[in-house]
């Protein structure tokens, strides 16, 4: 990697913590959330507020929200970027009571729009509202499940405060920590991000190493992570029977436009061919010299392979060579976010974890995050979140605002197919069998993560709640069992594990996030729906990119289900979710021929 500083320019969003245009941001917001209160409070009751009044409130908000979350968006990325700068601690914090204050005062709109939106369902019909048809569909569903005014503002005021108080004290720990990690023989202090970039090393001690050291780390702590987990659990099953929800998934359902057939099926599809991943992990057991798999051992790469290394440069150009082959459209945003500098990549201690893209409404384009610290794992980093990249700057060119909230099992769409675009590339540069093994195993073991093992997180989280239903407490223990069981649900007898794993779920940050439960199965949806897209994409070749165009220009303005249907698919039947399960099977067909 190359030794220059690969951080993020927001400076088209705010010049820094301390642009006087923050200030005026928020006095402008403050202002126009005052005339929202004078202009609908009381008056959003039909027939005196006709379907023209709701349209115009509606432009109305979309406008307003995309410059909150303008003022939310760049005090969470500098604090993102650097956790332990005071200044961005106070902005991000001061946004956070700004936007919490603003939604309190305002949540009698949603309230009251459900309301009548709910009362007048003909209004979906109404020609003039085309362009918000399933946002419109999407009020109705929800509706049922709002509480009145005040209790809203009270939730609000409760997340604050208590599940968000959890959520930052799990980020801040993560990333505040020094990680004694032994690699190659040499004892380091190592930020998490760098130690956790340990754990596909070459060398199966210094995974040992990283492994023990994080999780026991975590699970020195874990009295503090199980009474975080248990009073988030506990909250959310509160609140679901407070809004009639029908079960703790059922939020999610609505916030991701599925129904509950849908994700059973794809849940059974998943259960059905875990033996398809344990086949895999068997295989590379094989390839490894071991009788079995180590958890340690789970994303290693395969011995006799070149050990594949990037700088930043070699990095950009596979990215930009990958999507070019694709699409020019998709070149162009990958091009644009390289040369205006939307992306920080350098490790740094206070860095936040993990990676993800965020888009920014206003500016018609996002900003990436992650750590690059060369490794072949950290391109596909890379080439997954341009995916998402790609996908704001379609979408955001293309539809309101209203339209851009689409939910996560599309969300990842984009950034998935972007991972076998740069797989494709690789594929077809390798010169030697060991350079596509090495490939092959690297898309195995990141379909195999999402797939198979962010399921387990499925069954984990529910029965966590089930766990609550009945009375019982959730500690450390108690904990750790019901993560094992669901772990052990999908690898079998194919893994052994040491026992700092039992804490692995202390550290993944969506079971600490507000109103945002069930955060995992998106993740299997998008991954199973894009490879059997990637099925289209092969027999269709050119004429399948403009079916894709579509669907991430359409944002939430269609169901994933409508997705499916333009491409002649059914989304709700167990064969659709094994048509993706094919191509899993497939790159482990081509991975066991070049070892046979």
């Amino acid at each position: 990697m190359s030794e220059k500083d690969i951080s993020w320019d927001l400076s088209e969003i705010f010049k820094g913590p301390d642009d006087p245009q923050i200030n005026e941001a928020i006095t402008d917001v403050e202002k126009r959330s005052e005339e929202f209160i004078t202009k609908y409070k009381g008056k959003i009751i039909f027939p005196d507020f006709r379907f023209e009044n709701l349209l115009e409130l509606i432009q109305d908000q979309e406008k307003f929200y995309a410059d909150l979350f303008e003022i939310s968006q760049y005090a969470r990325l500098s604090f993102s970027g650097n956790m332990t700068v005071s200044e961005f601690r106070k902005l991000n914090n001061r946004a956070q009571e700004f936007s919490a204050r603003i939604r309190k005062k305002l949540a009698f709109l949603e309230i009251d729009v459900g309301k009548y939106v709910y009362e007048n369902q003909s209004i979906v019909k109404d020609s003039r509202f085309e362009n918000y048809k399933h946002y419109l569909e999407n009020i109705i569903r929800s509706f049922p499940h709002k509480l009145s005014e005040i209790e809203e503002q009270i939730i609000i005021d409760k997340d604050q405060h208590g599940v968000v108080g959890w959520q930052d004290l799990q980020s801040k720990w993560l990333n505040t920590r020094m990680f004694d990690v032994e690699v190659e023989g040499e004892m380091k202090q190592l930020a998490y991000g760098e130690a956790n970039s340990l754990l596909s090393h070459l060398d199966k001690e210094t995974r040992i190493s990283a492994n023990k050291a994080i999780y026991g780390l975590l699970g020195e702590d874990q009295e503090l992570f199980s009474s975080a987990m248990h009073h988030i659990c506990s909250d959310w099953v509160k609140i679901s029977k407070r809004r009639n929800y029908d079960s703790p998934m059922h939020q999610s359902l609505i916030a991701n436009d599925v129904d509950q057939q849908t994700i059973d099926n794809l849940m059974k599809v998943v259960d059905e061919y875990s033996k398809l991943y344990r086949r895999y992990l068997k295989l590379k057991a094989k390839l490894l010299g071991l009788p079995k798999l180590g958890c340690e051992d789970i994303v290693a790469p395969f011995p006799d392979v070149p050990d594949m290394r990037y700088t930043w440069e070699d990095a950009q150009e596979l990215i930009l060579e990958a999507y070019g082959k694709f699409d020019e459209g998709f070149l162009s945003v990958a091009k644009d976010m390289f040369e205006r500098n939307h992306i920080d990549a350098s490790p740094r201690f206070g860095k936040r974890n993990g990676a993800f893209c965020s888009t920014w409404y206003n500016g018609k384009t996002s900003y990436i995050l992650q750590t690059f610290s060369g490794a072949l794992s950290d391109v596909y980093t890379l080439s997954h979140e341009m995916g998402h990249a790609v996908h704001g700057y379609l979408v955001t060119r293309e539809q309101s605002l209203g339209n851009t909230q689409y939910p996560m099992v599309i969300a990842e769409v984009a950034s998935i197919f972007g991972e076998l675009l740069l797989t494709d590339l690789l594929l077809s540069r390798a010169e030697t069998k060991e350079e596509k093994k090495a490939i092959l195993g690297r898309v195995l073991d990141g379909a195999g993560m999402a797939t198979f093992q962010v399921s387990a997180r499925v069954w984990f989280e529910q029965s966590m709640y089930d766990t609550i239903e009945k009375g019982q407490l959730l500690d450390g223990k108690t904990i750790s069992k019901l993560w094992t069981t669901a772990r052990d649900r999908i690898y079998g007898d194919a893994v052994e594990w040491f026992e700092e794993m039992d804490f692995e779920w202390t550290m993944k940050p969506h079971y600490y996030r507000s109103n945002f439960r069930f955060y995992n199965y998106p993740y299997v949806f998008a991954q199973m729906f894009v490879y059997a897209l990637y099925q289209l994409y092969l027999d269709e070749g050119e004429s399948f990119i403009p079916k894709l165009k579509a669907i991430l220009k359409a944002g939430s303005s269609k169901s994933p289900k409508e997705f499916g249907e333009s491409m002649g698919l059914d989304i709700t039947k167990p064969d659709f979710w094994k048509l993706g399960m094919k191509q899993y099977e497939r790159f482990i067909d081509k991975l066991e021929k070049m070892v046979s």
